[in-house]
């Protein structure tokens, strides 16, 4: 685990939940329990149409602590990386290593992973605080299982991913 303990938090915003996620309430008491214990939480928030920055649904959950020291980093497309400021504030507060949770597993929490992994970036997953809901072919909690999966055993030479409970997390921290 970093010295520095750095949390990132992906879309965990209003709108992004007017569909209905698995275990909402458990993600975000799992997520609060981190941010608690982080020294430095990044919020990473999606804005498109319908997300549009200033609205209630670009906000992010009212149930989330928001530290006042908080880092925002705002996107337009699944990738948090892409297009967007996020090496900049990392390398500006020197983090090479955080762990990741938020929403949807299957589309901008795992962009964001394997983008970040690519660049180099140490990372764990908080394996039981990030969601998605049902898709057409798969479940939730199938999606959950299976991407927890696919980065326990992602393959990039160098830089190890690694996906604990937010239990295991805490306690190294």
């Amino acid at each position: 685990m970093p010295a520095q303990r750095v949390l990132m938090v992906i879309d965990m915003q209003n709108g992004v939940f007017e569909a209905p996620r698995i275990n909402r309430d458990i993600c975000t008491t799992r997520i609060n329990q981190l941010i608690n214990a982080a020294d430095k939480v990044i919020f990473i928030q999606h804005t498109e149409q319908g997300l549009e920055q200033g609205t209630a649904a670009f906000d992010l959950l009212a149930e989330l602590i928001q530290p006042i020291d908080a880092l925002y980093v705002t996107k337009t497309a699944c990738d948090a990386f892409y297009r967007t400021e996020l090496d900049e504030v990392l390398n500006r507060h020197q983090i090479k290593e955080f762990v990741v949770c938020g929403c949807a597993t299957d589309y901008c929490v795992d962009a964001t992973i394997k983008n970040g992994a690519s660049r180099g970036y140490a990372m764990t997953v908080a394996a039981d605080a990030h969601t998605t809901a049902n898709r057409p072919a798969a479940l939730a909690e199938v999606l959950i299982e299976h991407y927890n999966d696919v980065w326990r055993n992602f393959t990039i030479p160098g830089n190890t991913l690694r996906v604990k409970s937010t239990a295991e997390i805490l306690e190294q921290w």
